[in-house]
């Protein structure tokens, strides 16, 4: 697969993302700032780090199962891997200016 190939499953990878929403947060998660890592491999597998807003997160199986699910319909992925990490912690500064705005922290 050439970089280029990557690069536009990544953009597609970032587009599905942009669709999944923690319940109690009316900002995708891609916006918050909770997905760390997204690598493509060579075989049309995904490995995604992500984290969440708060390690007690009620929502946390849901909205891993939903990016999983919903990375795996993007046409030319295989299968997604999702580790959920708390390194770096999460903060508010991870979150694009849109959703400080959003979310009133601005």
């Amino acid at each position: 697969m050439t970089q280029e190939e990557k690069s536009e499953l990544e953009g597609r990878i970032v587009d599905i993302i942009k669709t999944v929403y923690d319940p109690e947060i009316p900002v995708d998660i891609w916006n918050l700032g909770m997905i760390y890592r997204i690598e493509v491999n060579d075989d049309h597998s995904v490995d995604i780090d992500m984290t969440f807003t708060a390690p007690n997160c009620p929502a946390a199986d849901f909205i891993l199962e939903d990016v999983r699910t919903k990375v795996e319909s993007v046409e030319g992925i295989t299968s997604a891997n999702v580790n959920l990490v708390f390194e770096p912690e999460w903060d508010k500064s991870m979150m694009s200016e849109e959703a400080r705005v959003e979310l009133g922290f601005e």
